[in-house]
């Protein structure tokens, strides 16, 4: 860990020691918002109760946080363009801690709803730009080392979230899960308005239909998947979708004709960067449908208790924990594309090997199983991650970061609808399993058919070069804009 805070002659990115500070706000600001979201869902049965209404609306105290911020992150990450990535941070962690503390003081859920809504559009700002001020943080030859860290963040989230929200609520009632994030936020804040890189903005227009269109987009694709994973009429779905679908359609062509698109779409003309967002996408499709599948599984097939259900949970975001760090020190240094691969082979094996889990099995069995899942996607996820910024320029390194915090959202997100789907079918949840391990299947391909374009990458990469820069981006990236040198204050 250590490595990542020393300088070298020709480094790019800040400073070795002012490198701890900003990453400690990065790492603030992340861990808030993905907390939230697992720690607030145990609160739901509890906001029912106090504030007098059907658990069914309770659901959208979840819901809504998540649509805001699905529906939001291209937008935001067009936004840094325009006025800074760090004044953006700073806008939304600040936007996050004061809506936290209304939530907190909410005593009807209407009131809840509006700050949730607005908690959303904060993380929304944080989450979008995350990977990129890593990479303006970092020297590009510990790129992947940065963003190994990152995941592990993300990972550490997921797993505390459930555990720190059960320990609140065993000793306090649900407004303080919400109060909970003001030290943190306004600690975040102060590291972020300190030690964050300084640049200067885009200097151009804002393409305003494209974020109308966009929002649309989002929120309404993201509806259509809750709707579907909720056993609601097909119809609704089906409508959400249309709307989601129609508003996609009108985003492209307006993308394709902007001045100042919101999102440049000749990042796509990237392969590398294309087949690493559709491999992101179909593996975090898997992932997502596993978590909740496994749910069922645990308790409802094999017979296990909600405890030990979050026991036997554990192991994937654990491994990912442990994997993650290694795996984006190695990308830093082999082919990224090698090690993504190895990773889904593990992340595939581990799907199927739950799929088969018999209803008899013991809690070993399954513990295994699940931290092979871990093993595998912990060591896809950095590496692949690092594929997506280093084969884009610099100065579009904010929308490769919008691409990549949307693509694990919708990804997840659709998981999550598919089980829905299934289970409303009728479907045997080991179904759903196998399900996941095909999308991750197909991600696989993707992943082994960019082996090449990453491996030519590499031999690129300049040995002489302390930073290892240039090899990595597509050709005329390594010439940094001015606003990029100015990470020295």
């Amino acid at each position: 860990m250590s490595r990542l805070f020393e300088s070298r002659p020709g480094d790019d990115g800040l400073p070795g020691p002012e490198r701890r500070l900003a990453v400690l706000a990065l790492i603030l600001g992340t861990l808030m918002a993905v907390v939230d979201t697992t720690m607030v869902n145990l609160a739901l049965p509890s906001i029912a109760r106090d504030l007098d209404v059907a658990e069914s609306r309770a659901v959208w105290v979840t819901n809504l946080f998540q649509v805001t911020c699905a529906a939001f992150l291209l937008v935001c990450a067009a936004l840094s363009e325009l006025i800074t990535r760090r004044r953006l941070y700073v806008a939304g962690l600040a936007l996050f801690v004061c809506a936290s503390l209304g939530a907190a003081l909410s005593r009807s859920l209407e009131w809840l709803l509006v700050f949730r809504a607005l908690q959303g559009l904060g993380a929304a700002a944080t989450l979008s730009i995350g990977p990129s001020l890593y990479r303006a943080i970092f020297p590009s030859r510990l790129l992947g080392s940065a963003l190994g860290l990152s995941a592990l963040v993300v990972a550490g989230g997921y797993a505390s979230g459930p555990a720190l929200g059960g320990l609140v609520l065993s000793v306090a009632s649900w407004p303080w899960l919400f109060a909970l994030h003001l030290p943190l936020g306004l600690c975040a804040l102060w590291l972020a308005r300190r030690a964050l890189p300084r640049e200067s903005g885009r200097r151009s227009g804002f393409d305003a239909a494209g974020a109308l269109l966009s929002i649309t987009m989002l929120a309404s694709v993201f509806i259509a998947m809750d709707t579907l994973g909720h056993g609601a009429p097909a119809w609704q779905a089906l409508i959400w979708l249309a709307l989601g679908v129609g508003a996609g359609v009108f985003f492209v062509r307006r993308q394709r004709h902007a001045a100042h698109p919101l999102l440049p779409l000749s990042l796509f003309d990237e392969p590398r960067f294309s087949l690493a967002v559709s491999a992101s996408g179909l593996a975090f499709i898997g992932q997502g449908l596993a978590f909740v599948a496994l749910s069922f599984l645990y308790q409802q097939e094999m017979g296990f208790s909600p405890l030990q259900t979050a026991w036997l949970f554990t192991p994937w975001p654990l491994a990912i924990m442990l994997v993650g760090p290694l795996a984006g020190r190695l990308a830093d240094r082999v082919n990224p594309s090698v090690l993504s691969s190895a990773g889904l082979v593990l992340l595939i094996g581990g799907l199927i090997a739950l799929a088969r889990l018999e209803a008899q099995a013991g809690i070993v069995d399954g513990l295994w199983r699940t931290a092979l899942c871990g093993l595998g996607f912990g060591l896809f996820q950095p590496p692949n991650n690092r594929e997506m910024m280093a084969s884009v320029p610099h100065e579009r390194s904010a929308n490769a970061s919008g691409v990549m915090s949307t693509t694990r959202t919708v990804g997840q997100s659709l998981g999550v609808a598919l089980v829905g789907a299934f289970l409303a079918a009728g479907a045997p949840v080991q179904a759903t399993l196998w399900v996941g391990g095909a999308a991750c299947s197909l991600s696989l391909i993707a992943s082994l058919a960019r082996m090449p374009l990453a491996g030519a990458a590499l031999a690129r990469r300049s040995p002489s070069s302390p930073s290892g820069q240039g090899s990595t981006m597509v050709p005329n990236s390594s010439s940094r804009s001015p606003h990029e040198h100015s990470g020295r204050h």
